[in-house]
């Protein structure tokens, strides 16, 4: 079970209302590197994790909860760039929008309705569970796998995401109250990138989590090209050395080293067609 204060988890304060930049904020709500991902990827995790004690899961539940105080922040933020703002602020901004997507190549009807169909006609001027274009948040990119490692690097890279993003909304406004939102939004993942690396150094780090899974037995892999760059220049041009292409692998398991791939299986031919399968005749023996 879940509880909740109606005051939010940081200030949320917009000076200078824009409708424009709330269009630009759905996407830290239900885009693919939004809040809502986050938020559904560690609660399903933690819903799911097994282990000898509940420490991570723990962990997942507390920063799941976290990540809704957040999807709060963001929405409030988006209806008070909407809410607040003049009727002819808000008609100049589509325009400028429609305008804009002429020039740049897109299409003007679906700007217009990403902006003014979903804030205006369908939420009442507030935030939708979508993207910036108005495409709802869909759930295909919660990774919840059951395996403790695999888990922590799919959050380490959901949290670079989202910091990616945070910090291009960022920069892309002037408003002082939504500079200092993304101030303490940025900060948070900036702790949630060390947290989820934590767990990883704490199961052994490197050496001791990889391979993902590390309860598979590694002699059942093939040994020969386990620590292998496969080079794929049609040429047989070495490629440009990196850590990846020679020494100890990162598990201290292997060594590193470069192959120039080769065909090594046989062409793939298939049998006749089935009769019932409603192909042609002739492809049918």
């Amino acid at each position: 079970m879940y509880y909740f204060d109606k005051r939010l988890q940081y200030p949320v304060r917009v000076e200078s209302p824009d409708p424009i930049y709330a269009r630009m904020l759905q996407q830290a709500i239900g885009g693919v590197e939004g809040e809502i991902r986050v938020c559904m990827q560690y609660f399903f995790q933690a819903w799911g994790n097994r282990a000898p004690n509940t420490k991570y899961r723990d962990m997942l539940l507390h920063t799941a909860t976290e990540e809704i105080g957040h999807i709060e922040m963001l929405a409030t933020a988006v209806a008070m760039n909407l809410e607040n703002a003049p009727t002819k602020v808000q008609e100049a901004g589509a325009a400028d929008a429609i305008v804009g997507a002429v020039m740049g190549g897109e299409n003007p009807r679906h700007i217009a309705e990403g902006m003014l169909h979903k804030h205006l006609l369908s939420s009442g001027m507030a935030a939708f569970p979508g993207n910036s274009d108005g495409v709802p948040f869909d759930m295909n990119h919660i990774y919840a796998s059951g395996n403790l490692a695999a888990d922590m690097y799919c959050n380490v890279a959901a949290e670079a995401t989202g910091r990616t993003l945070a910090v291009r909304l960022s920069n892309a406004t002037n408003d002082p109250g939504m500079k200092d939102m993304w101030s303490f939004l940025i900060a948070r993942d900036t702790m949630h990138q060390q947290q989820w690396l934590s767990v990883i150094e704490e199961v052994g780090g490197h050496e001791g989590a990889l391979p993902i899974p590390n309860s598979f037995p590694q002699s059942e892999e093939n040994q020969k090209y386990n620590y292998s760059f496969f080079a794929t220049n049609r040429d047989g041009v070495p490629p440009p050395e990196g850590r990846w292409t020679s020494g100890r692998s990162l598990d201290g398991k292997g060594e590193f080293n470069v192959v120039q791939n080769a065909p090594m299986g046989q062409e793939p031919v298939l049998g006749p067609a089935r009769p019932d399968s409603g192909a042609q005749s002739e492809q049918i023996g």
